[in-house]
């Protein structure tokens, strides 16, 4: 039996795209109809851009410019109050010695820890960023799923990352993916002005290749994602610049088609400022420079703040300092 798709948020510019989510066969047709992907055009422009080099005197800034765009993340079964209050602490202020550093975007964490984390950060501007849905492999009811969210979303975090479920998508289950998105989008919030955005988790190491990421991400789009993720960064690959180039065409592509901006998230194996730089590179030549704010794009990690300090002060400084010297995440 067929699943009705319901229709996109009342007031959405998606309402275009109305005739394409009417039903599971019109979902499929519309996906399925979408341009493909040419990889070795991708791959090559990957390369091309990870070769791009910034001239010095913008170095800096593009280091900033990647510190200020960090979800600071913590997502593991060890996590304890203690240690996030101390992720809160360094995201407000990344380097003390250096008061000129931005704060980072957010800081992640599981539902339960939403409101240490809450409390931590009140005041500093740096958002709360919650894992839902049975972060990270998706596989649980979804009564459990809206649950997760609102644990989170009542704790007072204002932005939740979410997990599609691979196993519905993988057997071509659109309907069931989008409906899903659009329910933890409804557990969000439905004042528009204050609910917490939704971050949709594609895990795309998991899926068939770049034409699969392209319809994945549109799928989230269309169920209304205010951000599409690479990866939970708890498997291999990840964030590959690839990927990233394909997710970024698609938020370009809808805004060019519906006037909204959405945004990207690069999560899992950035590890390095010179992977971050490549990034950036990346979402100027690709999206735009609108995107490089820390609104439409993010890095998920864990590790990379410390590079980055650290090739900061080299900048500021003109001397390297060892990493003994500088906290990491």
């Amino acid at each position: 039996m067929t699943t009705t798709v319901p229709a996109p948020r009342t007031g959405s510019r998606a309402a275009e795209f109305t005739d394409a989510v009417r039903d599971d066969a019109s979902l499929r047709r519309f996906l399925h109809g979408l341009p493909g992907v040419d990889q070795v055009g991708l791959e090559r422009r990957s390369a091309a851009l990870a070769t791009r080099s910034i001239k010095k005197e913008s170095k800096l800034r593009a280091l900033d410019t990647a510190i200020s765009m960090i979800d600071l993340t913590t997502l593991e079964g060890s996590d304890t109050p203690g240690k996030v209050r101390s992720l809160c602490a360094q995201a407000r202020r990344p380097d003390p010695e250096h008061p000129g550093v931005p704060p980072v975007a957010a800081v992640c964490v599981y539902p339960d820890l939403a409101g240490v984390a809450v409390e931590a950060l009140r005041g500093s501007g740096v958002a709360v960023a919650a894992v839902a849905t049975a972060f990270p492999a998706g596989r649980s009811s979804r009564g459990v799923k809206l649950a997760d969210t609102a644990l989170a979303v009542d704790a007072g975090a204002s932005e939740i990352d979410m997990v599609i479920d691979r196993g519905a998508w993988l057997s071509g289950r659109y309907g069931q993916v989008f409906d899903e998105i659009v329910a933890v989008r409804a557990a969000c919030g439905s004042d528009d002005s204050s609910r917490a955005h939704l971050k949709v988790i594609l895990e795309t190491g998991e899926l068939a290749g770049y034409d699969d990421v392209r319809r994945a991400a549109w799928l989230a789009l269309l169920a209304g994602a205010d951000v599409v993720k690479t990866s939970t960064g708890k498997i291999s690959p990840a964030a590959t610049l690839p990927v990233v180039q394909v997710l970024l065409q698609s938020v370009r592509d809808w805004h060019r088609a519906t006037g909204e901006f959405r945004g990207v998230k690069a999560a899992g194996g950035i590890r390095t400022a010179k992977d971050a730089v490549k990034h950036l590179v990346a979402v100027h030549e690709v999206a735009g420079p609108q995107w490089l704010t820390p609104e439409l794009f993010r890095f998920g990690a864990s590790s990379l703040l410390g590079d980055l300090l650290r090739q900061r002060r080299t900048q500021a400084l003109g001397h390297y300092e060892s990493t003994d010297r500088i906290g990491n995440a």
